[in-house]
């Protein structure tokens, strides 16, 4: 019986890659993919059968740039409720983190969803901001909330992104050389796999879509193995138990009415044409950039910066790993983080930090 954790099945793998003669470098663009590569030591097996896997740009509350962290403290400070995801309390600006302006009085709420905010608003007459941040994984259900009718009170502070421009953006800087992706399996659940194929056309990289499990994992790579072997570049689905060709239509179409796209900043790159989601001019009522314009308009973007030391810019773009950075393990901790990449469980170096050998 085919099981996600089965070890013969996993051992066979590995030999057919260790048979293969290989020396690829591959990049994920998911958090959950990287927890799973450092739990089950994945990291190591591949490397032992000549398979570097670096982390791209696939924690969204690590590539939220700095004005949008100061967007939400300045919002804070101004009297408003925020209701945002907890993994982004802990996000430093420039004068401190959200639960640092919640200890100073401001009212900030940790919600599980965009549907607390909207319960949290229709049961005060407080004005809530809700910080929308993710990528195509959980802007649907953001989407969803602002074209439902939602209460006069409510707004949202528009920090989500999508995926595929950043890619392209990862290629065309040609910092680190690629032998192939393995594609985002939350992501493509809603957007499939047809999203990815101008990578395979114009670049030439082979790509699979991937699940979470270790055989998932192990099987992708395989693949892309092949592929490279073959000399093949296309878009494999590994993860076909849930992702599908054209991703989930409905899911979609509510983005598209809810949200347009708009070039943006991601931390560690520079502007990404069409890479983010903002609020329709239709649904302005319900956008806290329009809404509050005289309280976010001191909030320059040339005033802020990554911290002193930290390196998670480059993590994000695949150059470097976490432990390559001289504040990770010593100054920068899950207590004390100095960049996103610690605050995050998505994030490389909490990843790393976790599963580290002792």
């Amino acid at each position: 019986m085919f099981r996600l954790r089965d070890k013969e099945m996993s051992r066979a793998i590995m030999k057919r890659l260790e048979g293969m003669d290989l020396k690829l470098t591959l990049m994920h663009v998911c958090g959950t993919h990287q927890d799973t590569l450092i739990r089950f030591g994945l990291d190591t097996e591949f490397k032992r059968v000549g398979v570097d896997i670096r982390q791209g740009p696939g924690c969204p509350v690590c590539v939220t740039p700095p004005k949008e962290i100061e967007e939400v403290l300045a919002l804070a400070k101004s009297g408003l409720t925020i209701a945002a995801f907890g993994d982004v309390m802990k996000v430093p600006g420039r004068k401190g983190s959200l639960n640092d302006a919640k200890a100073e009085g401001a009212d900030v709420r940790i919600v599980f969803g965009v549907d607390d905010a909207v319960a949290l608003a229709r049961r005060t007459k407080k004005e809530v901001v809700f910080m929308g941040i993710g990528f195509e994984t959980t802007a649907p259900t953001t989407a969803s909330a602002l074209l439902s009718d939602p209460p006069p009170n409510f707004s949202v502070l528009s920090c989500h992104r999508v995926v595929p421009p950043a890619l392209e953006a990862i290629t065309n800087m040609g910092e680190v050389r690629l032998d192939g992706m393995i594609q985002p399996g939350h992501v493509s659940t809603i957007i499939g796999t047809k999203p990815y194929r101008f990578l395979a056309d114009r670049y030439h990289i082979p790509q699979v879509v991937a699940g979470f499990e270790p055989l998932d994992l192990l099987m992708g790579v395989y693949m892309l193995a092949r592929q490279v072997k073959d000399g093949r570049a296309q878009v494999e689905n590994e993860y076909s138990r849930v992702v599908h060709e054209d991703g989930n239509p409905v899911a979609m179409m509510a983005m598209k009415q809810a949200f347009q796209t708009a070039d943006s900043e991601w931390r560690g790159f520079p502007v990404i044409k069409g890479s983010g989601l903002s609020v329709r001019k239709s649904l302005s009522d319900h956008d806290a950039r329009k809404r509050y314009e005289d309280t976010l308009a001191p909030v320059d973007e040339k005033e802020y910066g990554e911290a002193k030391g930290c390196r998670c810019g480059e993590m994000l773009r695949g150059i470097l790993t976490s432990e390559e950075c001289p504040l990770f393990a010593t100054k920068c901790t899950p207590s004390n983080p100095i960049g996103p990449c610690m605050v995050s469980r998505e994030g490389s170096c909490h990843i790393s930090y976790r599963y580290r050998k002792r």
